[in-house]
């Protein structure tokens, strides 16, 4: 007999529902929200799975991953799709969320998602990181620029490497409003020497790989775009036409005026 398992995943714990290809419920438990204890759960051999079933989530690449390597049938299924198809419910809880997800498993409804490769969300994470510290210092600059601006003190045109050295100029002589704009100063700094790590291995990442080596090709194509866009498309053969990738990118209107 087949079975199906559908997962209604939070941070703490997973509401689990088994059923069989009759629609009977076999199996629920609620699990910690880990691989190993979720494959420890299902692997009970008595259960010949035919699909198992969670929905897109903060945790979901992370479970389907430790589930697929286990060699379970997982699907990632999408989320606003789910949430139609579980508010026909007339209660929702976890455990309730869990049997339709099971449902919808056995009946073959439900619309799946591609789960990133492990690489891919490396990479995207790595490039997170790496905007997130060059806004956070970006912001400082900003902040800096308009506290000395309340005094008279223009900052004017001046680059990264130059601007601390700027700030210092300006404040020299004033001790009272340095105090305030050197710790500033020094959390500028800090964000900045670690954005250049990160900058430098985005950089190093995008030399070893030949798929952005050939990106990189294309004028105006640096290591940033080339890596972006090899972390975003992932596994080319999963789209069917350029116009499904140009969806993914948001070049959709492009696409449109250009025929392709």
């Amino acid at each position: 007999m087949k079975y199906y398992a559908g997962l209604d995943v939070s941070v703490k714990e997973t509401s689990v529902c088994i059923v069989d290809e009759k629609g009977k419920i076999c199996r629920e438990r609620k699990v910690v929200s880990h691989p190993d204890d979720l494959v420890s759960f299902l692997s009970d051999p008595q259960w010949h799975f035919e699909r198992v079933g969670l929905e897109a989530g903060p945790l979901s690449q992370w479970l389907y991953e430790g589930l697929a390597k286990a060699g379970f049938p997982a699907i990632c299924i999408e989320t606003r799709h789910t949430k139609a198809f579980l508010k026909a419910q007339p209660n929702k809880t976890d455990r309730n969320d869990a049997r339709g997800i099971a449902q919808m498993m056995r009946v073959h409804l439900f619309k799946p998602v591609h789960v990133k490769t492990l690489t891919s969300q490396k990479r995207r994470a790595l490039l997170t990181a790496r905007a997130l510290l060059q806004g956070k210092a970006i912001a400082i600059e900003n902040d800096i620029r308009g506290l000395l601006r309340n005094f008279g003190l223009k900052v004017g045109m001046v680059g990264a490497v130059k601007f601390e050295d700027r700030i210092r100029e300006l404040i020299e002589g004033v001790p009272d409003l340095a105090e305030i704009v050197k710790p500033l100063l020094a959390a500028r700094r800090k964000l900045r020497e670690e954005f250049e790590r990160l900058d430098l291995k985005v950089r190093e990442e995008a030399r070893i790989d030949p798929v952005c080596q050939r990106l990189m090709t294309v004028p105006g194509v640096g290591p940033i775009v080339s890596l972006t866009y090899a972390a975003t498309i992932d596994i080319p053969a999963r789209f069917r036409s350029s116009r499904a990738v140009g969806a993914v990118l948001g070049l959709t209107p492009i696409l449109n005026q250009s025929g392709e």
